[in-house]
């Protein structure tokens, strides 16, 4: 049995936070377990044999409340103790990312490697500790000192490669972008737009555009293409094909069982519309999250095939656009809940080494709420996972990202929901978060976009308050934020000519 004793105070914990906790293995696959909490305990049942982690949602002081892991470890009688083992994994994953980025001879980085010396100092004493209790605490004490190394780590080499990129003017004309609601096409909004942004994002989705079979409201879209088209701001259409439950129409089901014909009027329905908009749209999700987000369960070979078809279609009939595959819940905790999904990385993989035709992947980076894909990750582990998905050798686009402003609150109280970073969700937070975002991503040369995930807030579900401006139009800190780095990145001139 895999499991960990949780103290607080000195005392076994009374209750823990497993909400959207799971069980990964030493590849960072996610793994099939039953998840129990009992006496201090967490109890992990795996369905697979071997050494594992635990991920789960924690609070670090300082820095927020995210989701960590352990270190991968074998199975034994007597309980890990879970706060010295998060902070070994830390540890561990920070020298391997100090030595891969080749950082440790660069000046002004001493404060980093003095804050990391000292966490090894303090698990050191974790693990010499006398009582497990007082390891913990000592463990709980590396823990910390371990993150904030990590994330000022990612800073200072965020500001290298960044100001190695402005200075060779390694970015293209098209960085920044945002994605809007069908519902409000306006000159104001298209004035907001103006400044922050370098192309505009706008939805496609199945179960909109044909609600009925052979039944086609093309008018929302339209609406918003036209007036795009009438400023010349260039487009990107996302997205062309998706099979989660909101994107598909409700009359495709009674084909469920009938793959052929799914895709066949999968075929006609993307013709349609890359035949329609093509000559205004730049850049298309030709398909999105099929690995995690499949409501008609197709198998491997049913979802490669769906997805070289909507690739292929796309280069042919607008060979100059640009092809995305989308990719959703990049740490694919979503396949420890449902083996019928596929890891993002081996679906991904699998797309690069099948010949598939397309252009770049897309990641989507959309966090706050409580429900797998969405559980905050520090930008250390933002850092390092654009770093394992720049190894495919595709270039990456950030196509969705978003943090909300405002924190869900009960009986008074902020509720914890997804995560926290900081301090409860706020406008100064967000803008804060995307400063940073915007650093890390930007500093990758193989990012070359990156599109904000709602211009104005909605009120709905997953992210209520996840907009850039208030639904009055008035702008927040996050927006500001985007114009100010745009201009940055950009520089006056070039915003000029945009």
């Amino acid at each position: 049995m895999l499991s960990f004793a949780v103290y607080a105070n000195g005392e076994l914990a009374e209750k823990v936070n497993l909400s959207g906790a799971y069980v990964v293995g030493t590849d960072d696959v996610p793994l099939r377990a039953e998840i129990s909490f009992k006496d201090g305990v967490i109890a992990c049942k795996k369905h697979t044999a071997g050494p594992a982690g635990l991920v789960l949602l924690w609070e670090v002081a300082g820095v927020g409340t995210l989701l960590l892991d352990t270190i991968r470890l074998p199975e034994r009688d007597k309980p890990y103790t879970l706060q010295v083992e998060m902070a070994r994994a830390r540890l561990t994953r920070l020298a391997f990312k100090l030595e891969d980025w080749g950082l440790l001879d660069f000046a002004g980085i001493e404060s980093i490697i003095e804050t990391l010396q000292r966490a090894r100092e303090t698990l050191i004493h974790a693990l010499q500790a006398d009582t497990p209790a007082e390891a913990a605490a000592i463990g709980e004490e590396a823990l910390i000192l371990a993150v904030q190394a990590s994330e000022e780590l990612s800073h200072y080499h965020a500001e290298v490669l960044l100001a190695r990129r402005r200075q060779v003017g390694a970015f293209g004309r098209r960085v920044f972008g945002c994605s809007v609601a069908l519902d409000t096409p306006n000159e104001a909004l298209r004035q907001r737009l103006a400044p922050a942004f370098d192309f505009v994002t706008v939805p496609i989705a199945w179960r909109d555009i044909e609600p009925r079979e052979q039944v086609f409201q093309w008018k929302p879209l339209d609406t918003w293409v036209e007036l795009m088209a009438r400023h010349q701001v260039p487009l990107k259409g996302s997205t062309l094909l998706s099979f989660s439950e909101k994107h598909v129409p409700d009359w495709l089901y009674i084909w469920e069982h009938d793959f052929d014909t799914i895709r066949d009027l999968a075929f006609e329905y993307a013709r349609r519309v890359i035949n329609r908009y093509g000559q205004y749209i730049q850049s298309w999700d030709v398909i999105s999250g099929i690995h995690a987000n499949n409501c008609f369960t197709f198998n491997f070979e049913q979802l490669m095939e769906l997805t070289r078809m909507a690739a292929s279609l796309t280069k042919q009939l607008a060979p100059r656009s640009v092809a995305i595959v989308d990719l959703v819940a990049p740490w694919g905790e979503y396949y420890a809940r449902n083996q019928r999904t596929i890891p993002p990385l081996l679906y991904a993989d699998m797309v690069v080494q099948s010949g598939v035709p397309f252009d770049a992947f897309g990641l989507q980076f959309r966090f706050g709420p409580g429900a797998d894909g969405m559980y905050l990750r520090d930008m250390f582990q933002i850092s390092s996972l654009l770093d394992l998905f720049a190894k495919l050798g595709k270039p990456l686009h950030i196509t969705a990202l978003q943090v909300p402003s405002d924190t869900a609150h009960k009986d008074g109280e902020p509720e914890v929901g997804g995560g926290m970073w900081r301090q409860p969700w706020n406008e100064e937070i967000q803008s804060q978060w995307v400063a940073q975002f915007l650093e890390v991503a930007l500093s990758k040369p193989f990012v070359e976009s990156i599109s904000w995930h709602g211009l104005i807030d909605n009120g709905e579900a997953p992210l209520p308050s996840g907009g850039l401006l208030h639904t009055s139009l008035k702008p927040k800190a996050a927006y500001e934020r985007f114009v100010k780095t745009r201009s940055e990145i950009l520089g006056d001139s070039q915003m000029s000519k945009t």
